[in-house]
């Protein structure tokens, strides 16, 4: 990466453009991968991270933002987006679209199904109806102990 910041791996998290906001994505691209799970706990997220952002490094479209979103689909495994500047010839690209709520929680991942019940009393109070949800781990497990702070925002896809 050529990040440069504190950790040298994840840069620090802004939690203030992401709380209570409404984002809205045309075509945003992302490069695609699968992360094995055990009861929605990773096994190999590492090694699929550095994978991934090597490929985004090469095809020099590494995203200083790192958004990297978590599609948990099943309790074996996870569909992991990392946010690309572009298209990645041979990559697994996903171009994601929609209008999504976004809120953000901080704390231990023990909390996860806390956050989600949280996150759907939000999109039912402002009136809406959740298609999907994503999950932005902001920063690794090492990053955040360093930061003092967890912080994972949820996106509720709403259009």
């Amino acid at each position: 990466m050529d990040v440069i910041n504190e950790t040298g791996c994840c840069p620090r998290f802004n939690p203030e453009p992401w709380d209570g906001k409404q984002i809205a994505w045309q075509g945003k691209p992302f490069i695609r991968d699968r992360v094995r799970s055990v009861l929605h706990i990773p096994l190999n997220f590492g090694a699929v991270m550095r994978r991934n952002l090597k490929v985004l490094k090469d095809a020099d479209a590494f995203s200083d933002r790192m958004i990297v979103l978590s599609d948990e689909n099943s309790l074996w495994g996870a569909d992991v987006y990392i946010e690309s500047l572009k298209p990645v010839s041979g990559a697994n690209m996903a171009y994601i679209s929609g209008t999504f709520l976004s809120k953000v929680f901080e704390g231990p991942y023990q909390d996860v199904h806390k956050w989600v019940l949280e996150m759907k009393r939000f999109v039912a109070s402002e009136g809406r109806e959740m298609k999907k949800m994503y999950f932005y781990y902001t920063t690794c497990p090492k990053c955040a102990k360093h930061y003092g702070k967890n912080y994972v925002v949820i996106l509720a896809q709403i259009g």
